[in-house]
C-alpha cells in the first residue's frame, strides 16, 4: 500500500515537474527577448563598433539586469585593445570581440587567420585576464574562475581550445555562458563587479536596465535576431537552475591561499599546516591553475589509493577544462603504470609477499634477539617496509649508519645484523617466487627515471607527502628537479598514518626561504571537534618533514564555532553498537549521505558493515567512493578517510585504535602514538558532528 502510494505520488509529481518546466521555458524566452530589444537600443549608442561587434554585445548584455550578470565595458570600446569583463553566476570572463572576414583556424596551438598568426592577440587578452585576476583575487576569487573568452561575431565555433582561453561563435557564446556552473550568488556578482570597476578604473559598468524596456508584441518581430539562438539560450538556463550550486572552496579561497595558488615559485615548494587548514584545496586550485598555463602534463599522485579518484571529481568541477590535462593517480599505481610502460617485468603481488616475509620470520627471525626485543613480527615487517626498502637501503653498513625516524625501539648491533638477516631471507623467498612488493615498484620506476626515461610533466603535486616513503619522494623530485613551479609537496607530519618517516633533505630536496609555507587557519572543522582531536595528540610531539620538531598541541586558528562532540560509553559491545544504529537511523536520507563511519581495522569495518545493512541502514564503501554524490552512509578505514571530509563522522569502538599489548615498551610507546595520529585523523574529517563511542565494561565483566 505504502509503495503504491509512492508510485502515484511520483507520477504526478513528474507530470506536474514537466508542466512547471514548459511555464518556465515560456517565461524565460519572453524575458530573453524583451531583454535582446533593450539590449539593442544600448548598443545603438556604439556607432564605432561594427555590426557584428554590437550584435555579440546585445548578447552579453541580455544577460545583465535581471539576468543576474555585470557587464564592464572598457571606456574606449570599441576600439583596437578593448575588452568588456562580464561577471555572473558562472565567474568572471574576459571577452575580446573579433570581427573578422576570415574564419579563425587553430594550428599546432595556435590562432590563425587567412594563414596569418594572431598570436599577439591571444597574448594580449591573456595580460588582460591577469590584471583582472589580480583584482578579483583582493576579494578571495581563484584564478580557475577567471576565464579569458575569444568572441567571433558572425561565425560559428563551439569553445574551441587554445590553451586557456575559449573560442566561441556568436551564436555560442550565450547558451555557453548561461550553461557554467553556479560558481557565485548574487551578492558576489555585484560585489565583484563593483571591485573591478574600481580597482580597473579603465571599465564602467553598462546594462539593459539603462535603456526602455519595449514591450514585446505579437509575433517577436520588433528586431531582427541575428544569430541570437533564444531556444538554446533559454535551455540552457533552464538546464543551469537544476543544477546544485557549486561548492564555495571550489570558487573563493582566503586571499593568502589566493597567493599561494597564484605563486610563481623557482624550484621545489611546500605547503604544511594542521588538518583542515585547507592544504589539498590550495594543491587542487594549484593542479588548475599550473594546467592552465603549461603546455605539459600535470600529475598529482598521493599514497592513498581512492584519494586520486575523489580529487580527479572535484576538479573536473572545479576546472574542466584542464581536467584533461591532470593525471590523478596514487605514487605506487603510477609507478607500476610506468615501468610496464617502459618494457620492465613487474610482478606485483602483496599476498606472495607477505608469503614471502612468514616464511623468513619462521626460518630466521622467530629465534632471533628479535622475537626477545618485539615479539610481533609486523614491527619487523614495518622495518623492513619503511626504514631499509622504503629508504632504498641495499647495503648492511648503510642500514647500521641509517637514522631511523619514526622509530623509538632503540636497535643495537646485534639487532641490526638480525634485522638484516630477516631481510636477506624475505628476499630470498620473494626472488624465487619471482614477485615484487609495493617498494620494487617504486625503486624501478626511480631507476628507470634516473636512467634519463622523463615522463613528460611539465608539473608534480603530491598530497599527503607525509606518508610517502623516502624512495617514493625521490621519484617525484626525479620526474622534474628543481624546475621553477615543477615540484608542491603538500602534507602535515601530525597526520602521517604509517611507520618511519624522512625528511626532505634525505631525499635531496631543497626548500629555500618562502618556497616553504605554513597554513594556520582551520577552515573546516567546528571548534568542539578540533579541540577534542588536539586533545588527543597534545603529548605526542612530531618531526615535521623539514626536519623541524612540533608539539602535539599546536597553534591553529578556527573559522567556526558551531558543532558538537558526542562520546557515547558502554559496557557492552551490544549497548554500544545499538547507540550507534539509532543515532544513524535518526537521520534523513541527506543526512546520511553526507556522514561516515569510520574503523581503526578491516574486522571492525567488517562487523559495523554487516551490522547497518541487517538495521537496514544504507551503506556505501569508501573504497569505492569517487567523490560524487552517493546515498547512505559512507563506511571505511581511518587511513581510507585521508583527504576526505563529511558533515557527520562517526567513530565506533574508538579505544580500540589506541589500545597496545598492555606493555610499556618503546615498541608500544610506538603503537599506541600511532594509533593516537590515526584517531586524529580521523576525528578532523568531522565538520559539524562528531559521535564518539568506546566500550567500558564494569569490574568483572568481559570487554566486548
Amino acid at each position: 500500500m505504502i509503495v503504491a502510494s509512492r508510485e502515484r505520488g511520483g507520477a504526478v509529481g513528474a507530470s506536474g515537474s514537466a508542466e512547471r518546466r514548459g511555464q518556465d521555458a515560456r517565461r524565460k524566452e519572453r524575458e530573453l527577448r524583451e531583454r535582446w530589444q533593450a539590449a539593442q537600443l544600448v548598443v545603438r549608442r556604439w556607432e564605432r563598433a561594427g555590426a557584428g561587434e554590437r550584435q555579440v554585445a546585445a548578447q552579453l548584455l541580455t544577460l545583465t539586469g535581471k539576468g543576474g550578470w555585470r557587464l564592464l565595458v572598457d571606456r574606449s570600446w570599441p576600439g583596437a585593445g578593448a575588452y568588456m569583463v562580464l561577471v555572473g553566476p558562472g565567474g568572471i570572463f574576459v571577452v575580446d570581440v573579433e570581427d573578422w572576414q576570415a574564419e579563425p583556424q587553430v594550428v599546432d596551438g595556435r590562432l590563425h587567420v587567412a594563414g596569418e598568426s594572431r598570436d599577439d592577440d591571444v597574448q594580449r587578452l591573456l595580460g588582460v585576464t591577469r590584471s583582472v585576476e589580480e583584482a578579483s583575487a583582493e576579494l578571495g576569487m581563484s584564478p580557475v574562475a577567471v576565464h579569458p573568452l575569444m568572441v567571433f561575431a558572425g561565425k560559428q565555433l563551439d569553445a574551441a581550445p587554445l590553451g586557456r582561453v575559449h573560442l566561441l561563435g556568436e551564436r555560442e557564446v550565450g547558451p555557453w555562458l548561461m550553461s557554467r556552473s553556479r560558481r557565485l550568488l548574487p551578492a558576489s556578482v555585484r560585489s565583484h563587479a563593483e571591485h573591478i570597476e574600481r580597482t580597473l578604473r579603465e571599465y564602467a559598468s553598462v546594462s539593459v536596465e539603462e535603456a526602455p524596456q519595449p514591450a514585446v508584441t505579437g509575433p517577436y518581430d520588433a528586431e531582427p535576431l541575428g544569430l541570437f539562438d533564444v531556444d538554446a539560450m533559454r535551455e540552457a538556463a533552464l538546464d543551469e537552475a537544476l543544477r546544485a550550486p557549486i561548492e564555495s572552496w571550489m570558487t573563493f579561497l582566503h586571499p593568502d591561499q589566493v597567493a599561494l595558488v597564484r605563486r610563481n615559485w623557482g624550484g621545489p615548494a611546500r605547503i604544511s599546516g594542521p588538518a583542515g587548514t585547507g592544504k589539498t584545496v590550495v594543491a587542487l586550485h594549484r593542479t588548475a591553475h599550473l594546467a592552465q598555463r603549461t603546455t605539459g602534463r600535470v600529475l598529482y599522485v598521493t599514497f592513498a589509493s581512492n584519494l586520486p579518484r575523489v580529487q580527479q571529481t572535484f576538479l573536473s568541477s572545479l576546472a574542466p577544462h584542464v581536467a584533461d590535462r591532470v593525471d590523478f593517480h596514487s605514487l605506487h599505481a603510477w609507478a607500476l603504470e610506468y615501468v610496464r610502460s617502459r618494457g620492465v617485468h613487474v610482478n606485483l603481488s602483496a599476498e606472495k609477499a607477505e608469503t614471502a616475509f612468514s616464511l623468513a620470520w619462521r626460518r630466521v627471525g622467530r629465534e632471533s634477539v628479535l622475537a626477545d626485543l618485539v615479539p610481533q613480527p609486523q614491527y619487523w615487517h614495518d622495518e623492513i617496509t619503511y626504514v631499509i626498502k622504503g629508504r632504498g637501503v641495499t647495503a648492511f653498513a648503510d642500514y647500521v649508519a641509517v637514522w631511523r625516524r619514526g622509530r623509538h625501539t632503540m636497535l643495537r648491533r646485534p639487532h641490526k645484523e638480525a634485522v638484516w638477516a630477516l631481510y636477506e631471507a624475505y628476499e630470498a623467498n620473494r626472488t624465487e617466487r619471482g614477485v615484487h612488493d609495493f617498494n620494487d615498484v617504486l625503486s624501478l620506476a626511480l631507476a628507470e627515471v634516473r636512467s634519463g626515461a622523463l615522463a613528460p610533466y611539465a608539473a608534480v603535486i603530491a598530497d599527503e607527502v607525509q606518508d610517502l616513503t623516502l624512495v617514493g619522494a625521490q621519484l617525484l623530485y626525479a620526474l622534474v628537479g628543481d624546475a621553477p613551479n615543477g615540484l608542491l609537496l603538500v602534507g602535515d607530519g601530525q597526520q602521517a598514518v604509517y611507520p618511519g618517516g624522512f625528511r626532505l633533505s634525505d631525499a635531496g630536496i631543497e626548500v629555500r626561504g618562502d618556497r616553504g609555507q605554513v597554513l594556520r587557519v582551520n577552515y573546516r572543522n567546528a571548534k568542539a571537534i578540533l579541540d577534542a582531536a588536539l586533545e588527543g595528540v597534545a603529548a605526542d610531539p612530531f618531526e615535521d618533514i623539514d626536519g623541524e620538531r612540533l608539539s602535539g598541541r599546536r597553534d591553529v586558528e578556527s573559522e567556526r564555532h558551531d558543532g558538537a562532540v558526542e562520546r557515547v560509553e558502554a559496557s557492552t559491545s551490544e549497548e554500544h553498537d545499538k547507540a550507534l544504529v539509532e543515532a544513524l537511523a535518526g537521520l534523513d536520507a541527506d543526512q546520511q549521505a553526507d556522514s561516515a563511519v569510520l574503523c581503526s581495522s578491516k574486522r571492525s569495518m567488517d562487523h559495523y558493515q554487516q551490522l547497518l545493512g541487517r538495521a537496514g541502514i544504507p551503506v556505501f564503501p569508501l573504497e569505492r567512493y569517487e567523490g560524487h554524490a552517493e546515498p547512505g552512509v559512507k563506511i571505511g578505514s581511518y587511513q581510507r578517510s585521508k583527504g576526505l571530509e563529511f558533515k557527520r563522522v562517526y567513530l565506533p569502538r574508538c579505544e580500540a585504535a589506541v589500545s597496545g599489548s598492555g606493555g610499556d615498551t618503546d615498541a608500544d610507546r610506538e603503537r599506541q602514538e600511532l594509533g593516537r595520529r590515526r584517531l586524529f585523523v580521523a576525528q578532523t574529517r568531522a565538520r559539524d558532528f562528531l559521535w564518539e563511542g568506546s566500550v567500558a565494561p564494569a569490574d568483572g565483566a568481559q570487554r566486548g
